[in-house]
């Protein structure tokens, strides 16, 4: 058998998500949309994290394994889940699927994917938050594994850029989907943890993160103090931090950005002028951030079943 063949056979068992389709629930379960963006809303209505949560979810799932619904999977036996791995300690709203799976499975049963509910669900907790709306392209299957020291592979808010570029070209993300999705760092709480390393013994010269804005460092300072041992202690990702719009981007201008990461966008000529574009023009953000949201969506896991609930294979 030639090499070319050899190739040829194992490309054809290559995951993709390339026959997923804006439509392909439109006969078996045609209130699907709107059976997830009231779950989602009936959710955000009680608790103003959630959109956050979700979104965060959506993307921890993607990044490993795969858009296949890997992350919501509960630990089993002697197996330890993506979601108790220690960057997904803190991912909440688990029960947001959970609900909206189960109101599906009555109208539905055994037709939609935990993997296409999440990609739902993060798109309406965007829009509910204020964000743009988009069609989510659907088709995707669950995936059968789910390892917590496999989170290790998702990018920190300690990485410098290369770190970044590395973590999201891996996955076929551009320079420009990392900036557009970085941006969804307009929702959300960062736990001490997360931006410790920028505030106490930034190196063996300063204490603090001099890219850091005095008066917001600070205010990090008060929130965080050395050996702070508060669980719940940290600080909103940016100043609308329930609210999506470009605030970010105007932040990390302002060296008022919370994570290395963000810090780390004004470190080459490119993604400076991204996230100045972005700052600038909200639209032009929004627009970016869904196209690469729907790139990102299509991440290939290796999904092989439609679960009937979402924490458990069947």
């Amino acid at each position: 058998m030639s090499l070319f063949t050899l190739l040829l056979l194992a490309f054809s068992f290559l995951p993709s998500l390339d026959a997923l389709s804006y439509r392909f629930y439109d006969h078996t379960c045609p209130d699907l949309e709107s059976i997830v963006a009231r779950e989602v809303h009936l959710a955000t209505v009680n608790d103003k994290t959630v959109p956050a949560a979700l979104l965060r979810m959506h993307f921890h799932d993607c990044f490993i394994r795969g858009c296949d619904g890997s992350v919501l999977l509960d630990s089993k036996g002697k197996n330890t889940a993506e979601k108790d791995g220690p960057p997904n300690i803190s991912l909440h709203a688990f029960y947001v699927i959970d609900n909206a799976k189960k109101a599906i499975e009555s109208v539905c049963p055994s037709v939609v994917s935990c993997a296409d509910i999440l990609a739902l669900a993060a798109r309406d907790a965007v829009v509910l938050s204020g964000g743009p709306h988009w069609e989510v392209p659907k088709g995707r299957k669950d995936g059968r594994i789910s390892k917590a020291i496999e989170t290790r592979q998702l990018p920190a808010p300690t990485f410098n850029f290369s770190q970044l570029q590395q973590s999201f070209s891996q996955r076929g993300l551009s320079i420009e989907d990392l900036v557009a999705l970085s941006g969804g760092h307009t929702l959300g709480f960062a736990h001490c943890s997360s931006f410790q390393n920028r505030i106490h013994n930034f190196n063996s010269s300063l204490d603090v993160d001099p890219s850091l804005q005095p008066a917001f460092a600070a205010s990090l300072r008060s929130a965080c103090p050395a050996h702070n041992k508060a669980k719940n202690a940290g600080s909103a990702l940016d100043s609308t931090s329930t609210r999506f719009d470009n605030a970010y981007f105007k932040l990390i201008l302002q060296g008022r950005s919370v994570f290395s990461s963000d810090q780390s966008l004004l470190s080459t000529p490119k993604t400076k002028a991204l996230v100045s574009k972005f700052a600038d023009e909200q639209q032009r953000f929004e627009k970016a951030f869904v196209k690469s949201m729907v790139k990102m969506s299509r991440i290939a896991g290796a999904g092989e079943e439609v679960r009937l609930n979402c924490r458990v294979i069947r």
